[in-house]
């Protein structure tokens, strides 16, 4: 049975190792073509492969691309980010980024409505104050991805700016936008040796620290989508401060530890073998000659080829996205990175665990490849402390939603939208009316505010997957929008609560937090009832006032209280009484302290010496 086994891994290597030298040979030569060829047999091949397509297509469907808008061909033929947001009448900045490594990263802001060009926005003082949003891609992809769509109400960055957002878009190094070092050349394979550590540890960290300095601002709010999403978890867990920089962190279709591929045949390839990625690609960019394949081919042409793709990878079958959106945003859908972060996803889907890139990858049968001897470091998620807001689609492969929650902290908050694939999150049809609210609702409820007033407002109902509908609003459409809260300065009153005491986990809250909360600015939606307060534990004036009757001759007894209420505390430390009430215990900085109901004593010593304090104080 053994050498069975044994037979079969070896037989997989091998031909894991014959299909690289196929696939390394395929790439040279797509490489060489590219580099050769000339503009006129560029045109010649668009031309045939317009013609041909022509050919082989119904007359309604020749009908339906001459009908074809006009923005579509704009949109694919736009050069880079600014000019598609001028498409739409937006003024673009641009910025860049020297990380602390040496890469040059380029940004991009949209912080003004029409016609507000003009105004100073997040410029100190004088200027106009608005909140942060940062956005970032997924794998293979830039910034363009997020305002390539055909009508604004669809682009979420157009949208954020119509609320009053500054809104700021990144590209992981390597990409069109972040292709330069100023240590390496983009032709050397020093350049191209980054993975999702080198994202984590450098790229996030760095370009938060720089907008939050550009714009003068204390926080601001992340949303990003696939791996953009991995990027933050796996910075928010290396990086406790960052997580007192971002306000909520809302994951669009998040990636963490995806199953695999839906192709049995390249999963167990790749799940067998990730580093036949380097045979196959090198070690510099990978699937370099897609740009070639987009130039020479007649758009709907290359539009199928994409979705014969996807949903031979990954079972996807794009009937969310207009074939007009298609036609616009997949021109703008590939971008470079290292085949080295190509590899470490796969080193992640065969380890079934969300970790940092291996880079002492052991034979399948090594013994060194035991966890007994050698284990990879894990990203460690479930120390995030930021809120999060999990978006994920129903239909999407890529994400299993329960082994992500066993991997993230309690407090996080997962909705599902369904019949959603991957990319619907960024062009289907109706991403405005399924996603958007899920956006703005979570903006709406952490954006500008404490993470620790948060937990104090929420309590321990927070949780993996749900969250107390005491303290969310699920609205027709399936929507989460917040309860209007109310805080100011350490009280609270609850009017809408339905048992007269406060709920016992708020009551452990507050006694764990005595400091006086800053006071804050309560907000409302549209759909949300009256404005809830919560109220700290009544008990907390009564045992204030014991307090004061056991401080020794400062304190005046009052007998007709003792005999209306029954009972007096005594206790070592008649702080415990402040602090837990009678009966409570309190453990405190290198001593424990025990208050004791006197109906509870027997008759003891002890009850004899509760007895004459009890006289010493009414005598007073």
């Amino acid at each position: 049975m053994w050498m069975e086994h044994l037979h079969s891994r070896l037989k997989r290597e091998y031909l894991a190792l014959f299909a690289s030298l196929i696939f390394l040979f395929l790439e040279g030569l797509i490489r060489i073509i590219t580099l050769g060829l000339p503009q006129p047999i560029i045109r010649f091949c668009y031309n045939r492969s317009r013609n041909l397509f022509n050919a082989l297509s119904s007359s309604q469907g020749r009908q339906a691309r001459s009908k074809q808008p006009s923005i579509v061909s704009s949109i694919a033929n736009a050069s880079d980010f600014v000019d598609l947001c001028s498409l739409f009448g937006y003024y673009a900045e641009e910025h860049v980024l020297h990380t602390g490594d040496g890469y040059l990263l380029g940004l991009h802001r949209l912080g003004w409505k029409k016609g507000q060009e003009n105004m100073r926005v997040n410029a100190g003082k004088g200027s106009t104050s608005k909140p942060v949003v940062y956005m970032h891609h997924g794998l293979l992809m830039n910034s363009e991805v997020w305002v390539c769509l055909t009508e604004k109400e669809r682009c979420l960055p157009f949208m954020l700016v119509e609320r009053g957002y500054d809104v700021w878009l990144g590209n992981n190094r390597g990409n069109k936008y972040s292709k330069k070092s100023t240590r390496w050349s983009p032709t050397s394979n020093a350049f191209w040796d980054f993975s999702m550590d080198e994202f984590a540890f450098c790229d996030i960290h760095d370009i938060i620290a720089y907008i939050l300095a550009t714009t003068s601002q204390s926080s601001l709010s992340y949303i990003g989508f696939s791996q953009g999403t991995a990027q933050a978890f796996a910075a928010l867990s290396i990086h406790p401060t960052l997580n007192d920089k971002l306000d909520v962190f809302i994951a669009l279709a998040p990636a963490m530890s995806p199953a695999g591929l839906h192709n049995s045949v390249v999963d167990a390839l790749m799940k067998a073998s990730p580093d036949v990625l380097f045979l196959a690609f090198g070690r510099r960019s990978i699937l370099s000659s897609a740009t070639m394949w987009q130039t020479i081919l007649y758009p709907p042409i290359f539009v199928r080829l994409i979705d014969m793709s996807l949903s031979f990878l990954f079972n996807w079958t794009s009937k969310n996205i207009s074939v007009h959106q298609k036609l616009a945003a997949y021109p703008h859908l590939y971008s470079f990175t290292s085949t080295k972060s190509v590899v470490h996803w796969f080193q992640i889907i065969r380890n079934k665990c969300f970790q940092m890139y291996d880079d002492d990858t052991q034979a399948p049968l090594s013994l060194v490849a035991n966890e007994r001897y050698y284990k990879v470091p894990k990203f460690p998620t479930r120390n995030i402390k930021t809120p999060i807001v999990l978006v994920y689609g129903g239909s999407d492969s890529l994400v299993d939603i329960n082994v992500m929650l066993r991997e993230l902290p309690k407090h996080t908050i997962a909705k599902e939208i369904p019949h959603f694939e991957h990319l619907d999150f960024l062009w289907a049809e109706h991403v405005e009316t399924l996603v958007f609210p899920q956006v703005f609702n979570a903006l709406e409820a952490y954006a500008g505010r404490d993470h620790d007033q948060q937990r104090y407002v929420t309590g321990g109902y927070m949780t993996n997957g749900d969250l107390s509908k005491k303290y969310l609003n699920f609205s027709r459409d399936g929507s989460l929008s917040p309860m209007p809260v109310e805080i100011s300065d350490g009280e609270a009153r609850s009017d809408d609560l339905e048992s007269k005491s406060p709920d016992p986990s708020l009551e452990l809250v507050h006694h764990t937090s005595p400091a006086k909360l800053p006071k804050r600015r309560g907000f409302t939606t549209p759909s949300s009832p009256s404005p809830v307060r919560v109220t700290p534990n009544r008990k907390q004036d009564d045992n204030q006032k014991a307090k004061q009757r056991l401080s020794g001759s400062r304190m005046k007894g009052d007998k007709r209280h003792h005999q209306r209420t029954g009972s007096t505390s005594s206790s070592r430390s008649t702080d415990s009484l402040a602090r837990f009430g009678e009966g409570g215990i309190s453990i405190g900085v290198g001593k424990a302290t025990v208050g004791v109901s006197s109906s509870k004593l027997a008759d003891t010593d002890e009850k004899r010496s509760f007895n004459r304090q009890k006289k010493q104080i009414e005598g007073t």
